[in-house]
């Protein structure tokens, strides 16, 4: 598949070129050749215009032209092909106000990030790199292209992204690089929450989350966004964030940064909804980190002497199960896995009733008869009939207070049994009303 992709590059640059114009593959490909890392895509630039490009190849796509990209399809395979140019005048430290396209691969270059970032290849993989990114890569060091401040002031996003290289590709970030981040780091003010979140959600759920979260902490960058975070990411719960590799959900991640950071768990929604995430993904995690501190307040009111007895802590964890469900609690069960301890100051008994549920936790889930209300048999339509009362939210509460009772296998899941205990539950739930 990657060299079929190689191919059909080659292919576009060496029509180029046969048409009299200068063009070469940029960008990411040329990065990941030199790292030895799997390709993805592959961008081309050329002197040739948008329109000329796309005079030359049957099948084309005009992605972008007033910035001078145009798609060409070979297949099903895209490559976006992009006329060499030069930028000025940056809006709002994000995007440039005006493009000029140009016949310099150079001036292409130079207006790039990073110095490895900044190197082209021909057709024959013959390498250009005039910044030295060859060399950089070789000493694993992240450097700007030219003045980093420069760099950083054209595009406040570079900042992010420089974290998420340094991590992802196990680089030491050059000190001018560096301090030129922590000195421009409030323009990222400027940036859009949604591009904020791509950066912390491609770090977090890459190879090397640990290491962009340590750099984040370090750079204090996330707490100079364009909204503000409850998120409390300091160096001291990054230094002990165990291994977050070990986690392979998405969600898993999330939850275990959130609860190791020690967030407020009735924040975590916000601060997901703040970075753009979907509804749902925000709201699973933080269903999870809220169900880690529903146990938690569990266990603060049992004796002391019960904390660690699994007996008295399966109920615990079974209500938890019915408020969250047990797919939460099953990646909670991963998470205290990876680290019991998990939080800014956990109570000296967490860790070991952590690992209690961890342990446990999976058999008393498939000890439970019903994880749900429509697990009973029993339906709501026969509640209303055995009652005989008119259907009302009456009818959901007691069908939960029998969940309950079932999952706590107090009472059994038959027909019988559960409209007999409907009967007293409901004089039960009249009488406090």
């Amino acid at each position: 598949m990657q060299t079929e992709l190689i191919k059909g590059a080659q292919q576009v640059v060496r029509t180029l070129q046969q048409s009299g114009f200068a063009a070469y593959m940029v960008g990411g490909y040329v990065r990941d050749t030199v790292l030895g890392k799997p390709i993805k895509d592959i961008d081309i630039a050329t002197s040739a215009l948008p329109e000329q490009v796309q005079a030359l190849f049957t099948r084309t796509v005009p992605t972008g032209l007033q910035h001078g990209t145009v798609t060409v399809m070979l297949g099903k395979t895209p490559y976006e092909v992009t006329t060499f140019r030069k930028e000025s005048d940056y809006v709002q430290y994000r995007r440039p106000a005006e493009v000029e396209f140009v016949d310099d691969l150079l001036e292409d270059l130079k207006r790039r990030d990073f110095t490895m970032n900044a190197m082209a290849m021909d057709a024959d993989g013959r390498l250009v790199d005039p910044f030295g990114g060859q060399t950089d890569i070789a000493q694993r060091t992240l450097r700007c292209v030219g003045l980093p401040h420069e760099r950083f002031r054209e595009d406040a996003l570079r900042m992010l992204r420089c974290v998420r290289f340094a991590a992802e590709y196990e680089l030491h970030i050059d000190a001018a690089t560096w301090q030129a981040l922590l000195e421009l780091a409030p323009l990222l003010r400027h940036i859009a929450m949604e591009r904020v979140r791509a950066e912390l959600e491609r770090m977090v759920e890459g190879g090397h989350p640990n290491r962009g979260l340590q750099l984040l902490a370090d750079s204090g960058i996330v707490t100079q966004l364009k909204m503000p975070l409850h998120l409390p990411l300091s160096k001291q719960a990054v230094a002990r964030m165990k291994e977050l590799t070990r986690l392979d959900a998405d969600l898993c991640r999330w939850t275990y940064v959130f609860m190791a950071a020690g967030s407020d768990h009735s924040l975590v929604r916000e601060d997901m909804l703040t970075l753009t995430f979907p509804k749902q993904k925000a709201e699973q995690v933080a269903k999870r980190v809220e169900a880690d501190r529903y146990l938690l307040d569990g266990l603060a009111v049992l004796p002391a002497a019960d904390r660690e007895r699994a007996a008295l802590l399966a109920p615990l964890w079974k209500k938890a199960a019915l408020r969250y469900t047990g797919e939460a609690l099953r990646d909670l069960i991963r998470v205290y896995e990876l680290d019991a301890e998990a939080g800014a100051q956990p109570e000296p008994y967490t860790a070991a009733c952590r690992r209690v549920f961890a342990s446990y936790g999976e058999a008393w889930l498939s000890e439970m008869p019903a994880a749900d209300v429509n697990g009973l048999r029993i339906t709501g339509t026969e509640l209303v009939a055995h009652i005989g009362q008119r259907p009302g939210p009456w009818v959901g509460k007691l069908l939960q207070r029998l969940l309950e009772q079932t999952a706590l296998e107090s009472l059994p899941n038959e027909k019988q049994p559960l409209l007999a205990a409907a009967s007293s539950l409901y004089e039960e739930m009249m009488n406090n009303s």
